[in-house]
């Protein structure tokens, strides 16, 4: 499963000295191309969400690098290249103007890397090994942002994993995958960036739907949700200080107007969750109701999108939504109303390739 990071770092329209000019500063977008084997680069324009390929995009990359994460200072990019033998990650300086340049040696991970996390001080990184069954860690450099691996590295997480996130704080790990065709949900403390087994493998009853694909958490870590992309439906769990999860009363939840949910994003204020339902190429929008978690849909009908969408991105103003789809060979931005969560599209910008993965800094 794909999946991916959004984080912070300032530019304004590509030109350190207009900060008097007025308006909000550019932001940088990265989109991952495993297909060709580089990473494009776009300028977005905060006021309207254009988007504009910079000079030199796309960038070679390793081969196949199908998830990609910026560090928060924005100096950084990592990129898993999943390709049968790489296995491994690629680090990135990026120049004031968004071009990115590869730091060798490249940094070997477990077998079929699928995905990247990082935690939001940019100290740790995580990569999930789909073909080994693990999670390799990584301790960052602030200055050089060279990848040290911690001790004991990768780490068992007991299943193939689909996808992974971070709560908040960084101190808990959560892991999808799926044993004997039915899914499951791990958990694992994060002490220095070392993995302990905290819920190995949810048990029936507390577990989420068939093809767990995708995991989101909203910002108080109050719940996680999970996408069942075979079952189409979307399990809600709570969860408590210390990190373990109890499915709701109204778990799970299925919502007849969509199919193949794939991916999932809580917004930063944690009042909206949006869903990729790669089967019928479109996005639902829920509101989250506060206390109990609950999704309630915001539109009569979801919005359509590019053909099988498969990842989405917020920009660090909320404003803009992008999406790729892994049927289309480039990416989309929407406009989002933050008071009500609905979307209205703006255009789709070609990337040669599909994409699998964005990143996006300010």
């Amino acid at each position: 499963m794909l999946k991916k990071a959004v984080v912070v770092a300032f530019v304004c329209l590509g030109i350190a000295s207009s900060i008097s000019c007025g308006k909000s500063k550019s932001h940088f977008v990265f989109a991952a191309l495993p297909g060709s084997n580089q990473i494009a680069v776009f300028r977005e324009d905060p006021n309207s969400g254009v988007l504009t390929a910079i000079s030199g995009s796309p960038f070679s990359s390793g081969a196949g690098p199908e998830s990609i994460a910026v560090h928060p200072s924005g100096k950084f990019l990592y990129a898993v290249n999943s390709a049968q033998g790489e296995d491994d990650v690629s680090l990135f300086t990026i120049a004031g103007d968004g071009a990115i340049s590869e730091v060798t040696p490249r940094a070997s991970v477990g077998s079929i890397p699928r995905l990247l996390v990082m935690d939001s001080a940019g100290s740790f990184l995580y990569v999930a090994n789909g073909g080994s069954n693990s999670v390799s860690a990584f301790s960052i450099d602030s200055s050089s942002g060279a990848l040290t691996a911690i001790t004991g590295s990768p780490f068992p997480v007991g299943v193939s994993p689909l996808d992974m996130k971070l709560n908040p704080a960084g101190n808990v790990l959560y892991v999808t995958g799926s044993q004997n065709d039915i899914g499951v949900l791990a958990a694992f403390s994060v002490s220095a960036g070392a993995l302990t087994q905290l819920i190995a493998i949810s048990s029936p009853g507390n577990a989420p739907g068939n093809g767990p694909n995708a995991i989101a958490i909203d910002p108080s870590a109050s719940h996680l949700y999970v996408a069942n992309n075979i079952d189409s439906t979307i399990s809600i769990f709570s969860l408590d200080a210390s990190g373990l999860f109890t499915e709701t009363a109204d778990s799970p939840i299925t919502d007849f107007t969509t199919a193949g949910p794939q991916y999932l994003l809580v917004d930063p204020a944690g009042k909206f969750l949006y869903v990729a339902n790669r089967s019928s190429s479109n996005i639902e929008v829920y509101s989250i109701t506060s206390d109990s978690g609950d999704l309630v849909a915001v539109n009569t009908a979801p919005f359509a999108s590019e053909a099988q969408p498969s990842f989405l991105a917020l920009d660090p103003s909320g404003k803009y939504l992008l999406v790729c789809g892994q049927s289309s060979a480039g990416v989309q931005s929407f406009g989002v109303d933050q008071s009500t969560g609905s979307l209205s599209s703006i255009a789709t910008y070609s990337t040669g390739n599909p994409p699998t993965s964005i990143a996006v800094i300010q």
